[in-house]
């Protein structure tokens, strides 16, 4: 039975240690200048405004968690779309009630201000 395992192993190793091998390879062969100009933050030409580490406010990730939350319940939509006709009149039903828990939790978010950016 070990046996068996002995090609996943093989290439295991083989996928651990070409990027490794190649990295150690290119370290030695690129050429390496590190001038304070090449050290810098390059944001379009443009020398950095302030500390690229600066604090965000809470909000922005409220509204991201938000929308990936909202995004991710319409993915539900697509199984229920794919077998429409099926479910018939069922299936609307079950849609709406699904639809009116999403648009209620949003006017939820949207009346605690969770989606206010001031």
């Amino acid at each position: 039975m070990p046996e068996g395992y002995l090609p996943i192993f093989i290439f295991l190793i083989c996928a651990i240690l070409f990027p490794l091998v190649l990295l150690a390879i290119f370290r030695y062969l690129r050429p390496s200048l590190p001038i304070p100009v090449k050290l810098e933050a390059y944001e379009c030409g443009i020398r950095a405004a302030s500390n690229a580490r600066g604090r965000y406010t809470v909000r922005f990730y409220i509204v991201a968690i938000l929308f990936v939350v909202f995004d991710v319940e319409t993915i539900f939509l697509f199984p229920w779309a794919v077998r429409f006709r099926q479910l018939a009149w069922f299936g609307v039903a079950e849609v709406a009630v699904f639809l009116s828990i999403l648009i209620v939790g949003y006017i939820w978010a949207y009346k605690k201000g969770a989606l206010e950016w001031v």
